[in-house]
């Protein structure tokens, strides 16, 4: 009985002790590079995320701006690294939802989802009926 017990308490401290908090290296889907590093944070019983770093290829400006924002968004022609892109995320069980997440590349805003799958972080945005998953490993 003590074996079983001290078995359940390992498992759900490992279990619930992981957080989304932290730091992330965002893969990019298709090529599965390194795209930046993402820190995430709660404030205000929120949770956000903003780039901390960016891995851009050879010849590409190393510290860019978001030219493709929208226009009516606080982060239009803003620096990428500092960027808040996740926004306003709010704890529903085991996931964060109704926050929103910005592709700056893109200059795209998604409905958003995060959670966890073991050791990463799964990013889920919704443009209408429609989403992309990426999978984020966790930094040191």
């Amino acid at each position: 009985m003590r074996l079983f017990l001290l078995a359940f308490v390992l498992l759900s401290s490992s279990t619930f002790g992981q957080s989304v908090l932290g730091k992330w290296k965002t893969i990019d889907d298709n090529t599965g590079e390194e795209k930046s590093i993402v820190d995430i944070f709660e404030r205000d019983g929120k949770v956000f995320g903003k780039i901390i770093k960016i891995f851009p290829p050879p010849g590409d400006d190393p510290d860019p701006v978001c030219d493709k924002c929208p226009q009516d968004d606080g982060r239009y022609k803003k620096k990428i690294i500092g960027m808040e892109i996740i926004q306003n995320m709010k704890k529903s069980d085991d996931e964060l939802i109704d926050g929103t997440i910005l592709d700056p590349e893109a200059g795209k805003i998604y409905r958003c989802k995060l959670w966890l799958e073991g050791n990463d972080l799964m990013v889920r945005g919704y443009w209408g009926p429609f989403f992309r998953t990426q999978t984020w490993k966790r930094a040191n």
